[in-house]
Order: structure tokens, then sequence, then C-alpha cells
């Protein structure tokens, strides 16, 4: 099974690291990183990851996950990714989005009409891309699966494993990962964290 994860610059790592730790696991999985050249991705908190493989070389694949970015306009503006997306979504058996990354698939006008999720900041941005904008954490419509901000992105790839595999094996790999979240806050999402916290955040993550 061969599982697209789509690399571009200043890109979250962990949108796509998440997901990668769940599917990459699995013995009938073979990952590939694809960018728009081999050269390094540089993340936008400076990690730097190394693609396998290019858009040019890739015009299929099994599974696709898209992560999102905090410069997700600026990665529309370029095209690039959505472009591909176009191209490869229609052959594809699950396409799959993290966070801001489903503004690319609405791009790629996979979302036209779907229910489909994103980062809580962003979902104004998403429906006025053609998406019917949910607040769940992770939303399955047909072969499209989208998740909400950042670790939500762990959520989809194991609810995914389970459509893919079974339950069991699901959740033999969250017990794998020992993916027991526990945080020491209670400001995960805009529903409880301080409005004034809440606020100041989306001005960060929007630029208003």
């Amino acid at each position: 099974m061969d599982v697209a994860f789509v690399l571009y610059p200043d890109m979250t790592a962990l949108d796509l690291i998440g997901p990668y730790e769940v599917l990459g696991h699995q013995p009938e999985v073979t990952a590939h990183f694809v960018a728009e050249s081999r050269e390094p991705v540089r993340t936008d908190a400076g990690l730097m990851i190394v693609p396998t493989t290019t858009f040019a070389e890739v015009d299929r694949a099994d599974v696709i996950v898209v992560p999102g970015a905090r410069g997700w306009a600026k990665v529309l503006a370029d095209g690039v990714v959505g472009a591909w997306l176009r191209e490869v979504h229609p052959t594809a058996t699950w396409t799959t989005s993290v966070c801001t990354g489903s503004t690319l698939l609405a791009q790629a006008g996979i979302l036209d009409g779907r229910p489909a999720t994103t980062h809580w900041a962003l979902r104004d941005e998403l429906a006025a891309r053609g998406a019917v904008v949910s607040t769940e954490r992770v939303v399955v419509d047909g072969s499209v699966v989208t998740a909400a901000g950042v670790s939500a992105g762990i959520d989809m790839a194991l609810t995914l494993t389970g459509l893919i595999w079974d339950d069991q094996r699901a959740e033999f790999t969250q017990l794998f990962l020992e993916y027991d979240p526990r945080p020491p806050y209670g400001s995960g999402s805009p529903e409880t964290a301080p409005a004034e916290l809440v606020a100041f955040a989306r001005g960060v993550l929007t630029g208003s």
C-alpha cells in the first residue's frame, strides 16, 4: 500500500509526523515523502525533512496525507500542491488532510459540498471554499478523511487504520504508541480555553 505524505515549505511537522507514526508502522505500508523537488523541506519550526520523490514522479497513491501550515494562504497562492492533488485524488483510495491541509483539498475541488473539518481558526476560510464545515475532530465522508488542528492527525490516522484494516489493528497501534493523551491544561479548544486566549490565538493564526 503506497502512502504519499505531502511535503511543502513551512508546513507543520506534527501534522505529518503524527499520521506517519500511526500508518508507517503498518507492515503493508510503503511511505513516500512527496514534494516539488528532492531538496530538504524546512517545516515552520525549522525541522528539515528530506523528500523521497517528487510530485512529477508520483501520479497515484493508495493514501494521500496532506498536512497543514500556519502560512496556508501562501501555499494556496503557490498552487503547486493543489494542482497535484487535483491529478492524483481521483485514483486514490483515501485522501486525507490535517489542520489547514483541508484548504488545499478544497482548492483542488475535493471538498465541494462535502462535510470536512480543519483548525478551529480556519473554519470560515474552509466554508468559503465550498466545504460543509464540521466542528468534529475527525470527519469521514466517503474516501475523504479530514482532521482538525495538528494533534488531531493522530486520531485521523487511527480512524483510517480501523477503516482500512480493522478496529483491532487500530487499537493495537494505539497501544503500541501509548497514545493515551492527558493534557496538563484544559485549553485545547476554543470551547474550553479562556475567551481572551482564544481571541489572542485567533489573531496570531489568522493575522487579524
